[in-house]
């Protein structure tokens, strides 16, 4: 390494610790070892896990849920591949987690929130917490018991002070995101009545469309999903008795049947869809799309036009939302994916805005019904506020 890398990589590495000191909070981690729910366990039969940063003050009966994300495992195949990684086993998850965004604990990044008891939820199903297969086949020993991991840390958590809570929120970010819409009424049911509870999904509004080659590729790979992990039994019954099971892990057929009330943060050119469902690698065999997959400016304007209509598209399944006051919409339009956990996107000077409001303090006015909060950015590039993803 010459003397010139080997002085920008110390710089990077300063600069991350500068970082992780002034705007991140170190939380360990905490095994659920004796569930209530038997039989809870991730992929590889281990135990689930959670982070969980105290409140304090006028925090401590406050409680803000956030559901990690990681994609999703659709068959033996793939599952087998993630159950020896973080996103299948507490064994090989990291102990300690920086918290930031809506997870700070400092008031100045984090002004409605930093001092509720917040948690991150560790993500080792692979299917945004919906599966439940008794069986477990000797070969593989994988265990499909999503929907038993969610019940049983949110137990651990009544029973640590969650039972008394006067605000409750659950949120997630991508598998987790969707994870936030599909558990949000189950979520408040096992609060007591008393208790506001919201929930907030921040890139989990995945649409079925198809990708530029004319195929179902998203829908197919859903399908699979719910298949292999059982998930059909616990999606909304009153979705899953009009349509295939595996529509109904789609937002846009359910979100309607949510009653709690929920906040939809999401880019419109969501830099995961775009990469994964509208242009799977399936379906861009010569990677034409590769250079403006990594970089929205790179596209060329036949490419922004496919964009323009992957973002009516996303619009037009955001119709069965409504717009009652008791939810919110922060729809930007910049290329990227989950937006509430990372400081920069969440609270701070440069972070995007709709309206000249952040994202942080849109989710606060909503939550504590200062303001009613339900913008849709202009289309690309007119934000100049946004932190375009690059890969």
């Amino acid at each position: 390494m010459g003397s010139e890398n080997f002085g920008l990589w110390l710089f990077f590495i300063a600069s991350l610790q500068f970082f992780i000191r002034t705007q991140c909070t170190i939380v360990g981690i905490t095994y659920v070892r004796e569930p209530s729910v038997k039989g809870a366990v991730c992929l590889d039969g281990s135990p689930p896990a959670y982070h969980l940063s105290e409140g304090l003050g006028a925090g401590v009966n406050n409680w803000l849920i956030q559901l990690e994300g990681g994609g999703w495992c659709s068959d033996v195949k793939t599952c087998v591949l993630r159950r020896d990684t973080r996103l299948g086993s507490s064994k090989a998850m990291a102990t300690e987690l920086a918290f930031s965004g809506l997870l700070s604990n400092q008031r100045e990044f984090n002004p409605d929130f930093y001092n509720w008891n917040r948690i991150k939820i560790r993500y080792c199903d692979g299917s945004s917490f919906t599966g439940d297969v008794e069986a477990v086949d000797p070969a593989t020993n994988l265990h499909f018991r999503g929907k038993r991991i969610f019940r049983a840390v949110i137990d651990d958590l009544l029973a640590k002070g969650m039972k008394n809570a006067k605000n409750a929120i659950l949120s997630g970010c991508s598998a987790g995101g969707l994870g936030s819409i599909l558990h949000c009424d189950i979520f408040k049911s096992l609060l007591p009545p008393t208790t506001k509870v919201k929930c907030v999904s921040d890139a989990g509004y995945f649409v079925n469309v198809k990708d530029v080659s004319g195929a179902q590729h998203i829908e197919e790979f859903f399908s699979d999903i719910v298949a292999t992990h059982g998930s059909a039994r616990n999606l909304p019954v009153q979705c899953t008795s009009k349509m295939k099971p595996e529509l109904c892990f789609f937002p846009q057929n359910v979100i309607q049947l949510v009653r709690t009330p929920i906040f939809i943060v999401n880019a419109a050119y969501d830099s995961w869809q775009v990469r994964n469902i509208l242009v799977p690698g399936v379906a861009d065999p010569r990677h034409i799309w590769n250079n403006c997959k990594n970089d929205i400016k790179n596209c060329s304007s036949i490419q922004l036009e496919t964009l323009q209509d992957f973002r009516d598209k996303f619009l037009n399944a955001l119709n069965g939302f409504g717009h009652p006051s008791s939810r919110g919409l922060f729809i930007d339009s910049c290329y990227a994916h989950c937006q509430t956990e990372m400081q920069e996107t969440w609270l701070r000077a440069d972070s995007p805005k709709i309206s000249n409001t952040p994202i942080a303090k849109a989710i606060g006015d909503w939550f504590f019904d200062r303001s009613v909060f339900q913008k849709i950015d202009c289309p690309y590039p007119c934000n100049p506020t946004c932190h375009n993803r690059i890969f």
